[in-house]
């Protein structure tokens, strides 16, 4: 029952019933990535043209994380190319960085030194700031 009520109402933790159910009415399976992710593009005529030539999305596998997602499949997403990394034999380029997770908000965030967040001590002010005081 608690699964069936997170897949109606959370679209965060994997695809909804409505997502399911459109992608089965009018999606087309177009391939799927090493992190497990499938993508769809429609089928058929577009129901609004203000969507662009086609609308195409991701089935994120587990967690929704846009950053997930691979360059060259970003890339087609994004409508930047129009054929999918899975029709073609796509290699990345040199520049192309892999996958790395999001951690915003977790314990290994990135916290730079200077951060209220960051550990151990915090530096000691350098004496150029001068504070603003009212009626100076």
């Amino acid at each position: 029952m608690k699964d069936t009520l997170l897949r109606i109402f959370t679209w965060w933790s994997g695809s909804t019933v409505s997502l399911e159910f459109y992608t089965k009415r009018h999606g087309r399976f177009v391939g799927e990535d090493e992190f497990g992710n499938r993508y769809y593009r429609a089928q058929g005529p577009l129901i609004d043209a203000s969507v662009g030539p086609e609308r195409r999305w991701v089935i994120y596998n587990g967690y929704a994380d846009a950053s997930k997602v691979p360059p060259g499949w970003r890339g087609w997403l994004c409508h930047a190319t129009d054929v999918a990394p899975s029709e073609e034999t796509y290699v990345p380029r040199e520049w192309q960085k892999p996958h790395e997770e999001n951690l915003t908000g977790t314990v290994a965030a990135y916290r730079p030194r200077g951060s209220q967040l960051s550990y151990g001590q915090r530096p000691a002010a350098t004496g150029d700031y001068v504070p603003w005081v009212p009626g100076e």
